[in-house]
């Protein structure tokens, strides 16, 4: 496809998105309205399958997203980031949760290994359970980790399985996060008023430190190249240690620790005349696995699909409601923060700072808000999708065919 036929095709989809979300003050959320609209036009061939790539933005996506990661980190304080250890329990619980409720699933509709008349495997509930298992609870890692186990005993559909859920899970994560961020943001708004809830620091003090980089290196080359030495080191040490510290949680760690010593400024890439494009290049990243479905595939698998969301929601409600009612977080918040792991980043950050604008009614409400919301919600997603889920995904792969 035309490279720039792509590119504003693509603008054109997220600017109607952005629209109906502002107009419903974020009850669809611009996520959601583009998962649509990207699902109806790749599965019609209104979209040509090469539509993302032939814009440019999944390339540049791939690019930048360490250097949102960082920028993450320096909108954290470290005050806050100590503060987010409940937040990490509530995600390791989520996980467990799906994995207890898709095992029971796979006992119920299909148990150990079979063979055919030709002595192949046979696909059974409990393999596709255990492929629900790492593609629900978390990203790419996941999904590549189940598909080598799948196919490594010839199992090629249950390979399949965690794509489309992949594919799926945001259609189900986006708006119902976005429906229970609202309440919490409106429950933050009424603390905010009765004089409860606080503006996060750097935002009440107005003008922020410029930080302790030089001033060549405060523009936005500058900026970019510094980040960009922070997201080389993050990969180096994810290289070292063959992928047990994560690229993106190294990445994380070192902003919040930039921001912490004062050599980064707070919310590092603010300001530079590349950072719009530099999100809506990552937001494209939601989307891409919506490229390559097609009808038969969703026909095909279309009762394991509705029985791994089905008892993947139901764990996830349980086991993050409980778990955060027993260390004193909100029912809404628990539960937002155990839908994460459906999505991860970047949702977690565009669905925090969407529900804190269509609560707040003044810039003061709005930083009020999201400066509750969004460290929990990114915290809560490196703790689903980045690290519990491809540690239990790791262990219980090995039992896809067995």
């Amino acid at each position: 496809m035309n490279p720039v036929l792509a590119f504003v095709v693509v603008m054109l989809v997220w600017t109607i998105s952005d629209f109906v979300a502002k107009k419903t003050k974020s009850l669809l959320s611009s996520l959601f309205v583009a998962s649509l609209i990207f699902l109806v036009g790749f599965m019609t061939g209104v979209f040509p399958e090469d539509l993302l790539p032939s814009s440019s933005l999944l390339g540049l996506a791939g690019v930048v997203v360490g250097f949102i990661i960082v920028h993450l980190g320096t909108m954290i304080s470290l005050d806050d980031f100590k503060k987010q250890w409940k937040t990490l329990l509530i995600g390791i619980a989520t996980v467990v949760g799906i994995g207890v409720l898709l095992l029971a699933a796979g006992l119920i509709f299909g148990g150990g290994a079979r063979v055919d008349e030709y002595g192949d495997l046979i696909s059974v509930g409990r393999d596709y359970a255990i492929a629900g298992i790492g593609a629900l609870s978390g990203g790419t890692i996941s999904v590549l980790i189940v598909q080598e186990a799948a196919l490594g005993v010839g199992l090629t559909t249950v390979a399949a399985f965690p794509v489309l859920i992949a594919a799926l899970q945001g259609l189900f994560g986006f708006p119902l996060t976005s429906l229970i961020l609202r309440k919490e943001a409106s429950r933050l708004k009424a603390e905010y008023r009765a004089g409860r809830l606080a503006v996060p620091e750097a935002v009440a003090e107005g003008k922020t430190s410029e930080g302790l980089l030089p001033a060549p290196f405060r523009t936005t080359a500058g900026t970019l190249f510094c980040v960009g030495v922070v997201v080389l080191l993050s990969i180096g040490i994810n290289n070292l240690t063959n992928g047990t510290l994560n690229t993106f949680v190294v990445a994380l760690i070192f902003g919040i620790v930039l921001r912490t010593t004062g050599v980064f400024k707070a919310s590092v890439l603010t300001g530079i005349d590349s950072f719009g494009l530099m999100m809506l290049a990552i937001m494209i990243m939601v989307f891409g696995p919506l490229a390559t479905l097609k009808p038969a595939d969703l026909a095909n698998l279309a009762v394991p699909l509705l029985i791994a969301f089905a008892f993947g929601l139901v764990g996830i409600a349980a086991f993050s409601a409980v778990t955060g009612k027993l260390l004193g977080y909100t029912v809404p918040m628990s539960l937002a923060i155990g839908l994460t792991s459906l999505y991860g980043f970047p949702g977690t950050m565009i669905l925090s700072q969407e529900a804190a604008k269509g609560a707040g009614e003044t810039p003061e409400e709005v930083a009020a808000i999201e400066g509750e919301i969004l460290p929990k919600m990114i915290v809560a997603g490196f703790a689903t999708v980045t690290i519990t889920s491809v540690i239990v995904t790791s262990i219980i792969a090995a039992g896809i065919g067995r």
